[in-house]
């Protein structure tokens, strides 16, 4: 029965099957219904007491709306409210509020931008429209351009053949016939459509106010030339699409060419060509020739500023990444840390020095970075003579030397040789490099001190002195971003290591003085620099499912004979805080058996915690057997994992019907029984038998080893580590 009910006799109900909500869209709805009233009738069901008030079954946001506006006191109390009212009981009641919440169907964004732009046509403005569906001037816009999209891309959206968000990416420009060629294109295509595909393929013709050139000119010069720029009104601000290109590629062009002269005539360069790209590409070097030239040593106040700046930048990073770190503190972190990079940059980047000689020949680019702000490129070059030296006694002109020295150290009749092509010096580059890899190819200890070289020659501080290798050692990144285990076994036994190296080749100033010094070594010192270079290149691994299983970390650890244990122990801090209780508990019980983890069971987790911490420490008044099992406990993912069964050598099956291999039977006569039929092999002497056939214990997966062994072993490490372990253990 449909009646109408006041306002104040009406409440929520607590079997309303809508239980959550979006607070946006109830704002909305609250300016629907101030704008045009309540629309559609609320579902609502008797209450036995207090008597002849009803509670609302279906329709609770708009209660809860109409509630609000009588607050606000743009309705009264007393407002009369249209009302199905359900009598047949509770059950009745919420299925009706069920019905009417699922039998719904939501409008077509397609239907939608029509209905909007029939509204416009009706004399309707946008702002209008907004404020009264309780919506945003941009959604509003955003519907209105959908309403403009191509026939055929509008058709798709409503027949539902292409998302809301496909539409979107069409609409990113307002060109009909490009949006049309576009869809075509995609439609013919095996790819599905995919929103950031097609909105690249839409602004291909158009620039991003975040590209280079256009930061460089700025908005208001581009618009005061008459330029055009269109907003999409599905993304940020700084996504607006600049389309005259060749105006904006012009106006680039004087800004760089004013540029390139003023600084030309500033730096007193021969000449300095501008370009808009971040590089000097080989179009623009084409015959030209690149000088190597000495760069400006820092001074000593200049690299501990340097190095004072690279140390709070990595406490201001640690801070960035800090997920506790306030937003505003975040903010203040990053712009310190831009403030950094901009000061590093204004103390490293200084121009090489130049000889007199050259500075009526040489000259570089200014180049456009990504953020739109000129700079000068790294590189310098020399233009070739127009009067190139004739040919002595008649032969070729072509220079004799391979390559031309740097600039600073060239002699004079050594200018010939800038004469030569790019193309034609980059092809010699390539022929000497490798009449260079063949020689050191034949020469195992040299390319062996190379190697170990190049892997640690950045331990000597930062050098702009090329090594002409792709050779490096770089440590990897590791997953948790400045986590550090200082008191750990393994990290001092790695600073000792470290400490007892012999630096004393890094004291050069050059490359080439470094490498001489550093082959001038003893041999064990420079094998030391060889393992202390690998080990640092090694990544984090763990024995247990996931990114950080690493088989081949696990042989080597086989290999190695490692006793983890002896060099790590869970903590609380470490290990027990972060793992659940039932986690710490089996430990015990795998320790001590069920009896002795039931001990604990009913503690805190943070008890249990710090009991198992003194428990595998061996801190504790047990049984001899329980504290050793302690000792040795280690969680299976720090553990090195066992060979695979399939790897080790397989003992021959014994028959079902035998209890024991049957034993070769050997003929005394050849190999002949008695009978006359060939026997059983004769078994290979005693020093061909596979160790394995010789071992009598059975073999085990862990690659167990004597105590004899371990100890020739430990003596083959270096002192260094052997003390370490001595200590760990």
């Amino acid at each position: 029965m449909i009646r109408t009910i006041p306002l104040n006799k009406l409440m929520p109900s607590p079997r309303n099957v809508r239980r959550t909500t979006d607070e946006q869209a109830d704002l909305q709805l609250k300016a629907d219904i101030e704008a045009r009233g309540l629309l559609q009738n609320l579902v609502v069901s008797p209450t036995k007491k207090p008597r002849g008030r009803f509670t609302v079954e279906a329709g609770g946001r708009r209660f809860r709306a109409l509630a609000s506006l009588a607050e606000e006191g743009k309705l009264v109390a007393e407002h009369e409210v249209c009302c199905l009212v359900i009598d047949s009981g509770p059950a009745a009641a919420q299925e009706a509020g069920l019905a009417e919440n699922f039998q719904r169907l939501a409008m077509n964004p397609a239907d939608e931008c029509l209905a909007f732009q029939q509204l416009i046509e009706q004399g309707a403005d946008v702002a209008g429209i907004a404020r009264r569906f309780g919506l945003t001037v941009r959604f509003v816009e955003g519907r209105l351009r959908l309403a403009g999209l191509a026939p055929v891309v509008f058709d798709a959206l409503g027949a539902g053949e292409i998302t809301l968000d496909v539409a979107k990416a069409y609409a990113a420009t307002p060109d009909q016939d490009r949006q049309a060629f576009v869809f075509a294109q995609v439609s013919r295509s095996y790819m599905a459509q995919h929103p950031d595909s097609i909105r690249r393929m839409m602004t291909q013709a158009t620039v991003s106010a975040s590209d280079r050139r256009a930061r460089l000119v700025g908005e208001e010069a581009y618009v005061a030339a008459g330029g055009r720029v269109e907003r999409d009104l599905f993304c940020e601000e700084e996504d607006a699409r600049w389309l005259d290109i060749a105006l904006l590629e012009r106006l680039a062009t004087e800004k760089m060419e004013v540029l390139a002269a003023d600084t030309a005539a500033s730096s007193g360069l021969a000449f300095v060509r501008p370009t808009l790209e971040a590089w000097a590409g080989y179009d623009l070097t084409r015959g030209l020739q690149r000088l190597e030239l000495e760069p400006v040593r820092l001074t000593d106040e200049e690299s501990a500023e340097v190095e004072a700046l690279e140390t709070e930048t990595e406490a201001l990073i640690a801070q960035i990444e800090d997920e506790q770190t306030e937003h505003e503190a975040r903010k203040a972190a990053e712009a310190r840390v831009r403030e950094i990079d901009a000061r590093v940059e204004a103390i490293t980047d200084k121009p090489p020095i130049v000889p007199e000689e050259f500075r009526t020949r040489i000259g570089t680019f200014l180049v456009l970075d990504n953020g739109g702000q000129p700079r000068l490129d790294t590189s310098y070059f020399v233009e070739p003579s127009d009067e190139p030296e004739e040919p002595e006694d008649g032969e070729g002109s072509a220079p004799t030397d391979d390559a031309p020295e740097p600039a600073v150290i060239v002699p004079e009749p050594a200018q010939k040789a800038y004469t030569l092509s790019q193309a034609l010096a980059d092809e010699l580059a390539i022929q000497r490099r490798d009449i260079l890899a063949a020689h050191v190819a034949a020469d195992c200890g040299m390319a062996l001190d190379l190697a170990i070289f190049l892997m640690i020659d950045r331990h000597a501080g930062y050098s702009s002195e090329k090594s002409g290798s792709s050779l490096l050692a770089l440590p990897p990144a590791d997953p948790v971003f400045g986590f550090k285990t200082p008191e750990a076994a393994a990290t001092r036994a790695r600073e000792r290591a470290s400490e007892a190296l012999d630096s004393s080749w890094t004291e050069a100033g050059t490359r080439a003085g470094r490498f001489d010094a550093f082959r001038a070594l003893p041999d064990e010192a420079r094998a030391a620099w060889l393992a202390y270079a690998v080990a640092r290149t090694l990544e984090a691994s763990l024995n247990f499912p996931g990114g950080r299983v690493c088989a081949f970390h696990d042989h080597l650890g086989r290999l190695l004979g490692i006793e983890v244990p002896k060099w790590w122990r869970p903590t609380g801090a470490n290990y027990f805080d972060r793992v659940p209780k039932v986690t710490i508990l089996e430990a015990l019980e795998e320790v001590g058996g069920p009896a002795f983890a039931s001990r604990y069971a009913k503690g805190k987790k943070a008890e249990l915690s710090q009991a198992a911490e003194r428990i595998f420490a061996g801190d504790f008044i047990g049984e001899v057997e329980v504290k050793e099992r302690a000792l040795a406990w280690v969680p299976d993912a720090m553990r090195f994992a066992p060979a695979p069964e399939s790897s080790l050598p397989q003992a021959e099956e014994t028959p079902p019907w035998e209890d024991e291999p049957a034993a070769p039977a050997i003929a005394a006569d050849g190999g002949h029984g008695a009978d006359g039929q060939v026997g059983v092999a004769e078994l290979p002497p005693a020093a061909d038998v596979s160790p394995y056939e010789e071992v009598d214990e059975p073999i085990h997966a862990t690659c167990p080893e004597d105590e004899q062994e371990r100890e020739g072993r430990a003596e083959e490490l270096p002192p260094i580590i052997v003390e370490e372990i001595e200590e760990a253990a």
